[in-house]
């Protein structure tokens, strides 16, 4: 550790640690859906896989300030979300090969990741329900008188579906503890947004509920980090919710295997990396000198060698048994009742 680290980090734990924290929960998301694509083209990866590389700011930000209690409702971009929530890397990894050890059993699959233990409550491949649900979530945790936050993570794709504007209007009229978060990367799949909307600014949309609505950028950690508490903050307290819209990019294809550009330049997705989340706040760090470019270093490594156990982890695993065929399909009765027959 140098003289200017030692004397910033003591000037400033509580923020030096907390951007520790983010930076290497960033590196954990980013480092797993690497391996996680290199799986998939080695063939590994069972069905589709959209990775959440460039986007990490946005899950790891937000969910810094939720509890185990407080609940996720994400979408088929979600590995991030799952991540930055808790759930162990090796059970995505082994979710996504279709193992037994998986955090749905194997089950699920990329687009439907469910750990509810810490609060994870799935991912879905259909564009705009979650919001819906993570409106249900807040409902119960308000009738119940739980100290509980629901949080909803959905793309620009979904902001024109009704499930949007009724999830917002009946969290604003009941004063729901949800955040809502829209991941506006610019594309639906490959279509423009701009294409899609005749008013492309998602934020503005929350004054027509009554809610707050405010513009993030959503590749700088520590902008989403103060206003996702802000927002969190305000739901935990009773005040109803929060519209955040993330600016933010994905880097890599909408799914793994389809092309990066055409419906985008190529000069576009190089303007993004520039402004890439990690190395955003990779540069805050050493700028600061609040933490040594050899510590930094060792984040990345450690991340790496983690990411890189989970895809060991997973390839080890076995696969389901397949006389659990029937489990989770119906009732444990129903399920029962088919296997004997």
């Amino acid at each position: 550790m140098s003289a200017a680290q030692t004397v910033h980090t003591a000037a400033h734990p509580e923020q030096a640690l907390r951007e520790a924290h983010l930076y290497k929960e960033m590196l954990k998301i980013r480092e797993t859906e690497l391996q996680l694509a290199r799986a998939y083209r080695d063939g590994h990866v069972m069905g589709a896989c959209h990775t959440y590389v460039g986007q990490e700011a946005v899950a790891v930000g937000v969910c810094a300030h939720l509890q185990v209690e407080d609940a996720v409702f994400s979408t088929h971009r979600g590995h991030g979300h799952a991540l930055a929530k808790g759930v162990a890397a090796t059970e995505v990894a082994a979710e996504l090969f279709g193992r037994a050890t998986g955090c749905s059993g194997g089950r699920g699959g990329s687009m439907h990741l469910f750990s509810p233990e810490v609060g994870m409550m799935g991912t879905t491949g259909i564009v705009g329900p979650n919001i819906l649900q993570a409106v249900g979530a807040g409902y119960a945790f308000q009738l119940n008188g739980e100290d509980r936050v629901a949080v909803a993570f959905f793309g620009d794709g979904a902001v024109n579906n009704g499930a949007f504007h009724e999830g917002l209007n009946l969290a604003s009229i009941w004063d729901l503890p949800v955040v809502f978060v829209c991941e506006n990367n610019l594309y639906a799949t490959e279509v423009p947004f701009a294409y899609s909307a005749g008013n492309p600014e998602v934020a503005m949309r929350a004054e027509g509920y009554g809610c707050p609505g405010r513009v993030v950028d959503g590749n700088d950690v520590m902008e989403v980090d103060t206003v996702a508490g802000e927002a969190v903050t305000r739901a935990r307290r009773g005040d109803g919710p929060t519209l955040l819209e993330c600016k933010t990019y994905r880097t890599r294809a909408h799914a793994e295997g389809m092309p990066e550009v055409g419906y985008r330049t190529q000069e576009e997705v190089d303007s993004w990396k520039a402004r890439d989340p990690i190395a955003l706040l990779r540069s805050h760090l050493m700028g600061t000198e609040r933490v040594a470019a050899d510590e930094i270093s060792a984040w990345e490594d450690e991340a790496r060698e983690e990411a890189l156990a989970a895809i060991k982890f997973a390839k080890a695993s076995p696969w389901p048994d397949p006389s659990t065929v029937f489990d989770f399909v119906d009732s444990s009765d129903s399920a029962e009742a088919a296997r004997r027959s």
